[in-house]
């Protein structure tokens, strides 16, 4: 469906975006926590036409290319922040994730009638409350010699052929051996899952990138949360990063030819600010707003 199309029949076109939560100091690990609890896992649709929908819109797409696979994500179901003290190591994060999946991403989130599945609320969670909402992950990494890197998406991706968006995927529960809510109801073992889920937000960033793009985890440096996007269109949030690399833009580029994921894009672009402004506007909502993220961060100058 061209742009045009979109914006005619949702009232919503793929560039529009809003800025759930903006962190422009930069968050470490230390400072990202994560209640992971089946309470923010989505809640079936009270219409079983609805419902039923989800399963009937998969089985059709399964039909056309047999090779989807319906993986567990991470559901993004809030957040909550608070300040212990006036520096910026005082600021904490709390993300708010459950569990979905695949197959309820494409039958909600993906739905041509996506809209349905909202409900009316001013609160973003209850608005939501039953769509799959996988939480996504974005990358902008500064080289070496001060460039962003971009990616622009294959003809043959699921979401937005052929646009720009930052290197980036999702976090994966399995990465962390996690199959259900299982462990999470268990007190004993909640903190320390708790603290796994936190750490593979920031582990699975690193992956994402070393997999689209080729280089070496050992040339990033630690990854710093600076906040989260929502598409407009069908409402899907990505968390976004900032990241250095040690490598100048000519080294990446020839890494980039044997990147694991090299697949997923057409070309890689290093670009300077001013043009990473010009190209937002053919990036899909969600990472126009992780630009509009990247670029509180630079205006707060505190990060070097």
């Amino acid at each position: 469906m061209e742009k045009s199309q979109i914006c005619a029949t949702s009232g919503v076109c793929p560039q529009d975006f809003k800025l759930m939560l903006s962190c422009p100091s930069g968050l470490s690990k230390s400072q990202v926590a994560v209640k992971f609890s089946i309470l923010y896992d989505r809640r079936p649709h009270p219409d079983n036409h609805w419902e039923e929908s989800v399963s009937e819109i998969w089985n059709h797409r399964l039909k056309e290319n047999s090779s989807l696979y319906n993986g567990l994500k991470f559901r993004y179901g809030g957040h909550l922040m608070h300040k212990k003290g006036s520096l910026d190591e005082d600021f904490h994060v709390c993300l708010q994730l459950g569990l979905t999946d695949y197959r309820t991403f494409v039958g909600t989130n993906l739905n041509p009638l996506w809209e349905k599945f909202l409900v009316s609320s001013e609160d973003e969670s209850e608005m939501c409350r039953h769509m799959s909402m996988p939480l996504g992950n974005g990358a902008i990494v500064e080289t070496s010699d001060g460039k962003i890197l971009l990616l622009q998406r294959s003809q043959n991706v699921g979401e937005f052929p052929g646009h720009f968006v930052f290197p980036g995927g999702h976090s994966e529960p399995a990465e962390i051996g996690i199959s259900d809510h299982q462990f999470d109801k268990n007190l004993a073992t909640s903190d320390r899952l708790n603290e796994s889920v936190s750490l593979e937000m920031f582990d699975g960033i690193v992956r994402e990138v070393v997999e689209e793009i080729g280089i070496p985890a050992t040339s990033l440096s630690e990854p710093l949360f600076i906040g989260i996007s929502r598409r407009e269109l069908n409402v899907r949030p990505t968390a976004f990063f900032f990241l250095k690399c040690n490598l100048n833009s000519l080294e990446i580029q020839q890494l980039y030819s044997n990147a694991q994921d090299s697949y997923e894009s057409t070309q890689l672009y290093a670009v300077l600010r001013g043009e990473l402004e010009s190209m937002s506007s053919r990036m899909p909502g969600c990472h126009r707003g992780g630009f509009a993220l990247y670029e509180l961060m630079m205006e707060s100058g505190r990060i070097i």
